[in-house]
């Protein structure tokens, strides 16, 4: 199951062979506590969840919800806020 923004793309529960397939557990972890904090992507992430739950609310747009199990693509870019409501630890890659 996909949900998709204009600019975010969260793929729920992906399967362990597409994960296998972008190499996801050799990317890099990212780990962080419950905050709230601005971001820009100056170049596409995608990332796996691990742990956690996040609300990413890019600028002029909607709320998405996301956290463990999802593999999250966020658009070169972007500025958003995000508020981690539980800590984050996740898999991540830049293009």
């Amino acid at each position: 199951m996909e949900t998709k923004s204009s600019e975010i793309t969260i793929e729920h529960q992906p399967t362990p062979e597409q994960l296998q397939k972008l190499g996801v557990y050799s990317w890099d972890i990212w780990t962080k506590e419950a905050s709230k904090f601005p971001w820009k992507y100056d170049s596409q992430e995608i990332c796996y969840f691990l742990d956690g739950d996040v609300i990413v609310t890019p600028d002029n747009g909607q709320p998405l919800q996301m956290g463990k199990g999802d593999l999250v693509t966020f658009p070169a870019g972007m500025s958003c806020t995000w508020e981690i409501k539980s800590d984050v630890k996740k898999h991540y890659s830049f293009d």
